[in-house]
């Protein structure tokens, strides 16, 4: 289905973005996987090829306009097109109650994951124009956009609101060019970005809910698995999806309606 398709899927080192790489792989697509870990993205590409498709690491941050610029004229020049592109690179950072909350903490998850999206988009729709018929995908979250209970996240939550409705806005923008723009907004997926999210005193900031039995209803509490965000990547990017613009699609079992 997606053989002769050029794939850039940033945050492609580990979780939401690696299985999004290797299920365009699975599809036949060449994919070039973008992290600012070189190790990671490194075996990605390795684990591409074993599928039996072309898989190309770039490194960079998403952030910084450099390395961004070098990385995509990398992919520019190795493929000279671009018919898809995944902007999933983010950060959880630090959630904590918004007076505690630093200036530069703010300003790093609003870097990364508003700039690094701005930049991944802004860099590559030259490439996309140039195709049939592009695709962008987003990867935003339910916080920020249909659940608000996540305490002291309120820089996350606010940048994956404003990535839903950058989603949005360019939908309509670059619809003339035959580019669908949407955002795949996932809930509780079992990968390491919690790992590397630093709370403080986020009891403070918490409102107190009482819960339905298993608050994720399809898998009965248990978090998704960052396949099941890569398939709806996959047809979002895919011809299926032609008429499909503007929209969030929420993968989350359900989870965000109790919330």
């Amino acid at each position: 289905m997606l053989h002769d398709k050029v794939v850039l899927v940033t945050g492609a080192g580990s979780g939401i973005g690696r299985a999004s790489a290797l299920a365009f792989a699975r599809q036949g697509a060449t994919v070039a996987v973008l992290s600012r870990t070189g190790d990671e993205v490194s075996r990605v590409a390795e684990e591409i090829q074993g599928l039996g498709a072309r898989g190309v690491p770039l490194v960079a941050d998403v952030a910084d306009e450099g390395l961004m610029r070098k990385a995509i004229a990398t992919l520019a020049d190795s493929f000279g097109r671009l018919d898809v592109v995944v902007a999933n690179a983010g950060i959880n950072g630090v959630w904590a109650p918004i007076d505690e909350l630093q200036p530069a903490e703010w300003d790093r998850t609003i870097e990364v994951n508003l700039r690094g999206t701005y930049l991944t988009l802004h860099l590559t729709v030259p490439l996309l124009r140039k195709s049939a018929a592009g695709a962008i995908v987003i990867i935003s979250s339910i916080n920020g956009t249909r659940t608000f209970t996540t305490a002291g996240a309120v820089a996350y939550s606010a940048t994956k609101a404003a990535q839903l409705a950058m989603a949005q806005q360019l939908a309509l923008e670059l619809g003339k060019d035959g580019i669908t723009v949407n955002a795949l907004c996932p809930g509780a997926i079992d990968t390491e970005i919690d790992q590397n999210t630093e709370r403080r005193h986020t009891e403070d900031a918490a409102i107190p809910v009482i819960w339905p039995e298993g608050d994720i209803p399809v898998t009965h509490g248990k978090p998704g698995l960052p396949e099941d965000v890569a398939d709806a990547v996959v047809f979002l990017a895919s011809p299926a999806a032609r008429h499909i613009t503007g929209i969030p699609l929420w993968v989350d079992g359900g989870q965000s309606l109790l919330r």
